[in-house]
């Protein structure tokens, strides 16, 4: 399996480092930066677990994506809970690995930013606040969580799935949910400029880039 994956990664566009053991693995991920790392958890020697446990506190930490044969809720959480940013249950689509490693990716370097700016909008990512002009616009837990989302996610499609996952934690909640937090959300953006969150029709919504914006602005 990691030749394959070695050549299906490099073939996507990635730069591939391999390790068949996890204290090589652990040696070369300590001793140089990588963006993302797959991790299989049951490596020979060093589990999976134990090196996104050695990994995970550093400030520079690269994405973590963790492999397992065992589609069991406890492995699930205890590979997330040592660390990874998310997970794929053996047998997995090639096309969703990598689709998986970009979000974490995505995901890892957003976390490390603390302020995002969009339109006339300051996000405090770590205080949970949103400002205008230098005035608070007051939004809610969930309100945070989605606007969290769709910043991550800038200029693409999110698709209402995974929205609700972000807000709620599960996909047991209803779209009709969904669309009333994103029109509250939107109400309160328009106050400072309108269209800045867009209904993608049949798919989800989408955070609106700043090119986006002066396009819309010249026309």
């Amino acid at each position: 399996m990691i030749e394959l994956l070695r050549r299906g990664l490099e073939e996507a566009g990635h730069t591939v480092t391999i390790a068949a053991d996890g204290d090589t693995g652990l040696e070369i991920a300590l001793s140089r930066e990588f963006d993302a790392i797959v991790l299989d958890i049951g490596l020979p020697g060093r589990s999976g677990y134990a090196i996104a446990e050695c990994l995970v506190h550093r400030p520079d930490r690269p994405a973590i994506v963790m492999l397992t044969a065992l589609n069991q809720e406890e492995s699930i959480v205890y590979g997330l809970d040592a660390g990874a940013d998310d997970y794929l249950s053996k047998p997995f689509s090639f096309r969703e690995l990598v689709a998986r490693i970009g979000s974490a990716v995505r995901r890892t370097r957003f976390a490390a930013v603390d302020n995002f700016c969009f339109g006339p909008f300051h996000f405090d990512i770590p205080g949970r606040r949103l400002y205008s002009s230098s005035a608070e616009i007051h939004i809610s837990r969930t309100e945070y969580l989605l606007l969290r989302a769709l910043a991550l996610h800038r200029g693409e499609v999110v698709t209402r799935r995974q929205l609700i996952q972000a807000v709620w934690g599960t996909e047991g909640m209803s779209h009709g949910a969904l669309d009333t937090l994103v029109n509250s959300l939107r109400d309160k953006l328009n106050a400072g400029q309108p269209g800045l969150i867009c209904t993608i029709r049949g798919s989800g919504y989408s955070l609106v880039d700043d090119s986006d914006l002066q396009v819309r602005k010249a026309s």
